[in-house]
């Protein structure tokens, strides 16, 4: 069995296994020819399929190369299958749209589903401070004090497929090293008015059963955590957030024009 693909031909050889395990003819010899851009190739391709005795499956999507290897095949007298062709004429016929025509687009749909595994994994591991060494990791580091939606934020950034970790700022806790070592282009500082950081704080206690008296929610302790949670901010020269009565989605399109600004200045 030949496999011949304008990609790598992960489909054409997983249909030939598929449609060989339906016989008992032992071993099939398999052989991809992937990465066809040119009639050269698929003419060099052909010629090697037919003093192999072979069969031809091809995915090829690009409607030129699809033309030539048919012509060229029944030359030749190969026996083909067309793995692509039918389906996406099927699809054209019914949804009235045009293919795109450009090879490897499944191959990139499953990479970045893959990358945004990655990016979740990496936003719940590196969550709420857990092991400062992944902060030299992340694409993003995301920081500030207590109830400023750090979290949502990391995880609203992995779906964008961004490996986002987030370090909270809290007086009487030492920031780590590592977060001066990453450069100020990947830290985002989250700021917040301290009225309304004092409203969900006892929202959050009462939810959470316990007595709205404790210095998490206390206006004069919110007060030191966000002018120390400054001081710290402007010590890494970081841009800075502020989060109040803005969505989640709203604070991800800022942090990312940040991070796509910084990358522009790293080149």
């Amino acid at each position: 069995m030949y496999i011949l693909s304008d990609s790598i031909g992960e489909t054409g050889e997983m249909l030939v296994k598929a449609a060989a395990s339906q016989f008992d003819a032992g071993h099939i010899d398999m052989r991809r020819v992937p990465y066809l851009i040119s009639t050269r190739q698929v003419e060099e391709a052909l010629l090697e399929a037919h003093e192999a005795h072979a069969i031809v499956v091809y995915t090829l999507v690009r409607p030129d190369l699809t033309a030539f290897l048919e012509e060229k095949a029944h030359d030749l007298g190969l026996t083909t299958v067309d793995v692509m062709g039918p389906m996406v004429k099927a699809i054209n016929q019914v949804a009235h749209t045009k293919p795109k025509n450009q090879p490897g687009l499944l191959r990139k749909i499953d990479e970045e589903y893959f990358n945004k595994i990655e990016a979740l994994e990496f936003a719940v591991k590196f969550d709420d401070g857990k092991e400062p060494r992944g902060l030299l990791r992340a694409d993003i580091v995301i920081t500030g004090v207590s109830r400023t939606s750090k979290t949502p934020l990391c995880i609203y950034l992995a779906h964008q497929g961004l490996k986002a970790a987030n370090m909270p700022l809290v007086p009487e806790v030492p920031p780590p090293q590592e977060l001066f070592q990453v450069s100020p282009r990947k830290v985002v500082g989250l700021t917040i008015k301290p009225a309304l950081l004092f409203e969900i704080r006892k929202e959050r206690l009462k939810a959470m059963g316990l007595a709205q008296t404790a210095d998490y929610a206390n206006y004069e302790r919110i007060l030191e955590e966000l002018e120390y949670a400054d001081r710290i901010m402007r010590r890494i020269g970081c841009p800075v957030i502020d989060v109040t009565n803005k969505a989640t989605e709203e604070t991800a399109a800022k942090v990312l024009e940040f991070y796509r600004k910084g990358k522009g200045e790293d080149r």
